[in-house]
């Protein structure tokens, strides 16, 4: 019972997937928020775009 014991104390496996499991969460989150900001990005640029297209002058 006491190798049992002992075993489960020196079984770092567990600990080794939840580390892994905090460093996937993290980079999801930072993968969450660069699209967000490219998304933002890209809907400012594609706006001033369609005003600009909207404003230009028509052809004679």
């Amino acid at each position: 019972m006491s190798k049992l014991v002992a075993r489960f104390v020196k079984d770092n496996s567990g600990a080794t997937a939840i580390e892994y499991g905090l460093i996937a969460a993290l980079i999801a989150l930072a993968i969450m928020v660069g699209a967000s900001s490219l998304g933002s990005a890209l809907n400012a640029k594609f706006d001033a775009i369609a005003s600009a297209v909207n404003n230009a002058p028509s052809a004679p």
